[in-house]
């Protein structure tokens, strides 16, 4: 008896993914070095100077890691409640944090003791920033307030409690020691110059806002909370320039590459987006096990840190020249164990034998049920894969032994409406049309008596009616537009003159006749 031979699952063309420069930017960098720190990362700010240690908030604490290095090189831990925004002054000499405790801390990078403790806050202080001009700090809290405070006498300079809800993030300039930006959970963004009483510029975000970040020039301003990311113009008095909205849940974080020219965002969703900042398009894409609460690149981009919920810091290092040229060398063909044998230049002799193995051939498990004659639990088996591929290819070895039918009869509700929402996804498909529409007659033909009997069935042969007529409307369209185009392309043919033979005149007419 011969041996039952498997399925052939037919292996259509792809689209192949588009390679931009983008592409081959964000995607040269290594495998992700994860750190698994106390409690979720809520900040991370990298040093301005060499060799760019980074700052790591999570929980009551604060880790600085180097740059390739898998434990922190310093630890704060003065904290009596979680810590929060980590930031590095200009210098990298000073780090200042907020806590849930309401006080605001200033470390010596050096040393272990707080310099300055600030108190004056009543609630927890999410929001920690230096001025330009190194000598003050930008506080803002979740008692509605954002404070100025000097560093040398360790004073509070300025109040302000024009926010009506918390503030969970905020900025300075960099070109002016005066400016400031905060964003509020009561979706308005507002600028403040320490010279002035009150804000001098509001903006409506329309959701509580996550996180804010100004452009190098700090022309533009970006904003990111809810599912948006908006851009906004304050040269023109904080007018909206661009609202994107491509992620599934709420944004959380936002980075600049190190030349400006590439927005990134990260989200909830588990996804960090990179947009080109031209024209504001999703360049590249990458994704992660966790939703994710902060975000950093390091100067030149040669590192993307991120931090999220479950308290894992996931680190990319872009890879160095010699490393690419080690991947290359990988991918090619390794010799086989022939040649570690016989030599490279080895060749088959008349009087060798070759002695091979049988294959043990393993059978899906669509075809170990083909191979039982249980034709219905083949086709329910190739429905489970998921892969139109392969529940169209079962049904074509179906229909060829003539048993599609009797597979596709005898089911109830929800084994019908499974195979009607598999039609209903893959029918139009050109590659799959010709199979799908003689299994779709097959269930109308079978289940026309029950027609009626329940109401998610026939929703979705409505569905399917619909969806054949628009796809008939769309060929007929086709149609005429291709015969259209046949006529234009033959007046657009150049005509030649046909001889005629027993005439003197090309055209076969006498002179004299018209």
């Amino acid at each position: 008896m011969a041996s039952f031979k498997s399925t052939k699952i037919p292996i259509y063309p792809k689209l192949g993914e588009k390679v931009t420069p983008d592409t081959l930017y964000w995607k040269n960098y290594k495998a992700p070095a994860q750190i698994k720190e106390f409690g979720a990362v809520t900040s991370i700010d990298f040093s301005p100077l060499a060799p760019h240690n980074y700052a790591v908030t999570a929980s009551t604490r604060i880790h600085i890691y180097g740059p390739f290095s898998q434990e922190p090189v310093k630890t704060f831990t003065r904290f009596k409640d979680t810590a929060y925004s980590g930031k590095f002054r200009s210098d990298g000499q000073l780090l200042v944090a907020g806590c849930e405790d309401s006080v605001v801390r200033l470390f010596d990078v050096s040393g272990k003791v707080a310099l300055r403790v600030f108190k004056g806050h009543t609630k927890g202080v999410h929001v920690t920033d230096f001025t330009s001009d190194c000598y003050h700090i930008l506080t803002g809290s979740d008692d509605y307030t954002c404070r100025l405070w000097d560093i040398p006498n360790s004073t509070e300079l300025t109040s302000y409690k024009e926010h009506t809800d918390y503030i969970r993030c905020g900025t300075t300039s960099k070109l002016n020691r005066d400016i400031f930006i905060t964003g509020s959970y009561d979706h308005t963004l507002r600028v403040f110059d320490a010279r002035v009483e009150k804000s001098v510029m509001t903006m409506d975000h329309s959701q509580p806002v996550e996180s804010v970040l100004l452009y190098p020039s700090e022309g533009l301003l970006v904003s990111a909370g809810g599912r948006y990311v908006k851009v906004w113009d304050l040269l023109k008095g904080g007018q909206p320039l661009v609202s994107l909205k491509n992620h599934h849940k709420t944004v959380t974080c936002l980075s600049l590459s190190s030349n400006g020219q590439r927005l990134l965002s990260a989200s909830l969703d588990r996804h960090v987006k990179i947009y080109n900042t031209t024209n504001y398009k999703v360049v590249h894409n990458f994704d992660y096990a966790a939703s994710i609460l902060s975000l950093a690149l390091a100067p030149d981009d040669e590192s993307i840190v991120v931090g999220m919920t479950n308290g894992v810091l996931s680190i990319k290092h872009r890879k160095s020249p010699e490393e690419k040229k080690e991947v290359a060398g990988k991918q090619r063909m390794r010799p086989v164990y022939r040649v570690f044998v016989k030599g490279r230049n080895y060749v088959p002799k008349k009087d060798d034998f070759l002695v091979s193995k049988p294959v043990k051939s393993h059978l899906a498990k669509y075809d170990k049920q083909l191979k039982r004659f249980n034709i219905s639990k083949a086709l329910d088996t190739a429905l489970e894969n998921r892969n139109p591929e392969i529940m169209v290819a079962v049904m074509k070895e179906l229909d060829r032994r003539g048993t599609l039918k009797n597979a596709l009869a005898g089911r109830d509700e929800q084994n019908l409406s499974q195979l009607l929402n598999f039609l209903i996804g893959n029918v139009v498909d050109p590659r799959f049309t010709p199979v799908l529409i003689t299994a779709t007659e097959m269930i109308l033909d079978i289940y026309q008596a029950v027609v009626g009997q329940s109401s998610v069935v026939d929703r979705q042969l409505v569905r399917l009616q619909e969806l054949v007529e628009r796809e008939i409307d769309y060929q007929q369209d086709l149609l005429e537009v291709l015969g259209m185009l046949d006529t234009l392309f033959a007046a657009s043919l150049p005509r030649k003159e046909v001889p005629c033979p027993g005439s003197s005149r090309p055209n076969g007419l006498a002179e004299g006749e018209s």
